[in-house]
């Protein structure tokens, strides 16, 4: 005979056992509750969802896409080695940092305070 006799006792031995042999194999239980969604970020390498997203070459054209993130516009670089002389030189002027020219404006200061001395009044 067994040692439980009720049967309820006897289903809640069962599950002691298989959930120590459970946690023993590595399958160990998780409490997951409404707060876990708060406290960590969703660990994904793949986006389960596109987005559509304008796609634009070097030339102008666009072309419609679907992409993992939601981005608005992407451009593709400029190859260099397709330009002219002319066109390379234009676009690495244009990357080049300006000076900025500073106009000072001298101040001629010619002003006597002598000249109004007889407008004061004593």
């Amino acid at each position: 005979m067994d040692q439980y006799e009720d049967p309820k006792m006897r289903m809640a031995s069962k599950l002691s056992t298989l959930l120590k042999t459970a946690q023993v194999a590595g399958f160990a239980s998780r409490n997951i509750n409404c707060w876990t969604a708060a406290i960590t970020k969703k660990h994904r390498e793949v986006y389960l969802q596109t987005y559509p997203t304008l796609l634009q070459h070097s030339n102008g054209s666009t072309i419609n896409i679907q992409y993992q993130e939601p981005v608005g516009v992407i451009r593709l670089p400029l190859d260099l080695t397709t330009l002219t002389e002319e066109e390379k030189k234009r676009r690495l002027e244009k990357r080049k940092p300006k000076t900025k020219i500073k106009i000072q404006d001298d101040i001629d200061d010619d002003f006597d305070e002598n000249r109004y001395l007889k407008f004061k009044k004593k």
